[in-house]
């Protein structure tokens, strides 16, 4: 009699977790298809210019954002918003260039980035950031969004990373996926054809993460750090 009731609760357990897979796997295919094409544009937009500044001068601390210049999303592409004088340049990127082209969320209007760039950053990513946003504003498709910027890369139009080029994104506000939310407040170094391996990335007990974009020659290092730029803790 025990030997059946344990056989049954087994059973009834694994039924459980086969239906719990299920649905799971349902609403990840559901997730993904919600972000199948570009929503409205007004959905990207942010109605309050002001907030989209002060979110923008969230990704680092104020001895660094409260100088720099920062850039919103207009409907025809990126506008300075507040002019700077430390050379950093922050801004709030959305999806098309947070998420992986191979990734679901690509179109995700809900994505809020925020990024404060260095001037090497500044002067070798943000032509890219701009360019693909042009794009996409002008109706391209990814395809062809992609197509042009390895074009333009291709041509010398586009700079490789300069030595130096990186990022904060430490904002507490921000929103990166929604799996992660807002991940964890960390920095971001760019390079072009690098090897991950090269900085240890990605292995077991290394604190370096590696993104690597083959289509743009670009390798992202990211390196979390342990408080949010408001100076609160990374818990």
């Amino acid at each position: 009699m025990q030997r059946r009731k344990v056989l049954s609760i087994a059973g009834s357990s694994i039924a459980l977790a086969v239906m719990f897979g299920a649905a799971c796997q349902a609403a990840a295919q559901d997730a993904k298809a919600t972000y199948s094409s570009m929503a409205p544009l007004d959905q990207y937009l942010m109605e309050d210019r002001n907030s989209e500044i002060k979110l923008a001068r969230s990704a680092a601390p104020e001895s660094i954002s409260r100088d720099a210049e920062v850039l919103v999303l207009g409907r025809h592409g990126w506008e300075t918003a507040s002019q700077g004088k430390n050379g950093f340049v922050c801004m709030v990127q959305r999806s098309w260039t947070v998420a992986p082209t191979d990734d679901p969320e690509f179109w995700n209007p809900k994505l809020r980035a925020p990024m404060c760039l260095n001037a090497a950053g500044v002067r070798s990513y943000l032509p890219r950031t701009i360019k693909k946003t042009d794009l996409i504003l002008a109706g391209r498709t990814k395809a062809q969004m992609m197509e042009a910027i390895v074009a333009a890369i291709d041509k010398k139009q586009l700079p490789e990373m300069e030595p130096g080029a990186m990022s904060y994104m430490m904002s507490k506000q921000g929103y990166v996926s929604d799996d992660d939310g807002h991940w964890h407040p960390h920095l971001m170094f760019f390079f072009s054809r690098t090897d991950p391996a090269t900085w240890g990335a990605d292995l077991p007990g290394s604190p370096t993460f590696a993104l690597t974009d083959t289509w743009q020659h670009l390798t992202t290092f990211m390196v979390p750090v342990p408080q949010w730029s408001d100076g609160t803790a990374d818990y």
